[in-house]
């Protein structure tokens, strides 16, 4: 399997997010479970196979985020060297070209992005337009509404 790229903060957040789930989550639908099987008929008893239902899922995302955080690569923003360069997990501050606009955004993993929170796919076309690149550099991204271009104000590695 291959390598996910993750940031230091999204490797505690998956951590955290398995923790509660195995031990919060998965006792509680246990709980429900043996609840609803002490009313009677399995057959026609909804709490019973909403209880199950949400075991099923319970029991997948504990699958998922333990096959990710084995297979992760944790790479620290803040220990990174790459002479000005966009890469994983820098923070790159951007002047849309045509509307003058500002946004800075941080290239995280594809199960950390969070475009409200500033945080970028490395998977998506502006993370991709913007690898490599330095500040100064015009990063052209193809857009749903045509091509857009972007300045490179400022990269950090925070």
């Amino acid at each position: 399997m291959n390598k996910v790229p993750l940031t230091v903060r999204g490797a505690e957040r998956m951590r955290a997010e398995l923790h509660d789930l195995k031990t919060v989550q998965r006792p509680a639908i246990i709980a429900a479970i043996a609840e609803a099987r002490a009313h009677g008929d399995l057959s026609e008893n909804a709490e019973y196979h909403a209880a199950k239902e949400r075991q099923s899922f319970i029991e997948g995302r504990i699958a998922d985020l333990e096959g990710k955080i084995s297979n992760a690569e944790i790479i620290d923003p803040a220990t990174l060297d790459a002479d000005g360069r966009c890469v994983f997990g820098a923070t790159v501050e951007l002047e849309d070209v045509d509307k003058g606009t500002k946004v800075t955004y941080q290239i995280v993993g594809e199960d950390e992005a969070d475009i409200k929170a500033g945080k970028i796919s490395i998977a998506s076309p502006i993370a991709r337009s913007l690898i490599g690149k330095s500040a100064g550099d015009i990063a052209e991204v193809q857009a749903p509404g045509g091509v857009r271009e972007y300045e490179i104000l400022d990269v950090r590695y925070v």
